[in-house]
């Protein structure tokens, strides 16, 4: 496969909430967009939420070119790939669904055009079988939720995937300002997901043993280590946890106590009284607010972040360049 091919034109299969935010990102950084959904009034949707993301993506900084009229729609698969140098699939989590699809993309795309996958948990091994052809094209592409916003994409290669694929991938989502990291080992799941979930079963796991309320768990992890895991990664606090010593005395001070707690870690079924337990807990702490004052919280506070971040990495290169 040639690297040398600008991606230009994006190919987005699938304009749920996750394929729409993509086209919102793409569309700010200058890039043409074509859409293809079956369902209906899946167009009108799509520009309706390609515009309301649009301020937020101005506030952070649109690139050359960025335009909204810049994205186009059709309900013909065929039409929507034509001349693509990429395409984002976000079809349904169904890999006979999604086999299927990737046996279509793979008869009408040109042998050197990415097929990138959303998906969250299935492999790319499974799914790329269904490109019989060139499989080695077919990388898991998967973003966080919003896409437009949350710049993490976590690239996945499968069994058949080759390097030349996986090294353009990076480059690509780098060149949009997303944070990309390489999983070198197919998991279900993949890895920032296996860490939410890891800490879901803990939390959900205390709710239901009485330990703490739906409510004070979540201001527990919002405003205690959620604050410090909007700045660093756990192993990077770790090093600061551990004083002048670093990462080495706070691993010899506290893997004991540590370990011990692995031991007793909960593992919660999802019983029909746990979950209303949660769903009772969180709609008394949502009270009043919707779901889409909710998500205006959200977006507004994690734009203060993601500008702060940015400030502080300026600032830091900044220092280490007049050192």
């Amino acid at each position: 496969m040639s690297s040398n091919q600008p991606i230009r034109r994006i190919a987005i299969v699938g304009t749920g909430v996750i394929g729409a935010s993509w086209a919102a990102l793409f569309l700010a950084k200058g890039l043409d967009v074509v859409a293809t959904d079956p369902a209906p009034n899946a167009e009108a949707r799509l520009r309706e939420f390609v515009a309301r993301a649009w301020p937020a993506l101005t506030r952070l900084g649109l690139s050359a070119g960025a335009s909204q009229s810049k994205l186009k729609f059709t309900t013909d698969l065929a039409e929507a790939l034509t001349n693509a140098d990429l395409v984002q699939e976000n079809g349904p989590e169904r890999i006979d669904f999604k086999q299927k699809l990737y046996g279509q993309l793979d008869e009408l795309l040109p042998p050197d055009v990415i097929i990138a996958s959303s998906s969250s948990g299935l492999t790319m091994s499974e799914i790329q079988k269904g490109a019989a052809s060139h499989p080695e094209r077919c990388v898991i592409g998967h973003p966080f939720n919003p896409p437009h916003l949350i710049p993490l994409t976590e690239i996945v290669g499968g069994a058949k995937t080759s390097e030349a694929t996986i090294r353009r991938a990076v480059e690509f989502y780098t060149s949009i300002g997303q944070r990309t990291v390489r999983i070198n080992k197919e998991m279900p799941g993949h890895v920032a997901n296996r860490l939410q979930a890891a800490l879901a079963r803990e939390v959900y796991y205390l709710v239901d043993e009485g330990v703490i309320s739906v409510a004070d768990v979540d201001t527990a992890l919002s405003w205690g280590p959620g604050l410090r895991w909007g700045i660093m990664g756990q192993v990077m606090l770790n090093h600061l946890g551990g004083g002048p010593g670093g990462i080495e005395h706070m691993l010899k001070q506290f893997s004991g106590p540590m370990t011990a707690w692995w031991k007793v870690l909960g593992s919660p079924t999802l019983t029909p009284e746990l979950q209303k337990k949660l769903v009772d807990g969180l709609h008394a702490e949502a009270g009043s607010r919707t779901i889409e004052s909710l998500e205006a919280e959200r977006d507004e506070v994690l734009l203060g972040l993601i500008e702060l971040r940015k400030q502080a990495e300026t600032a830091a290169t900044h220092t280490v360049a007049a050192e």
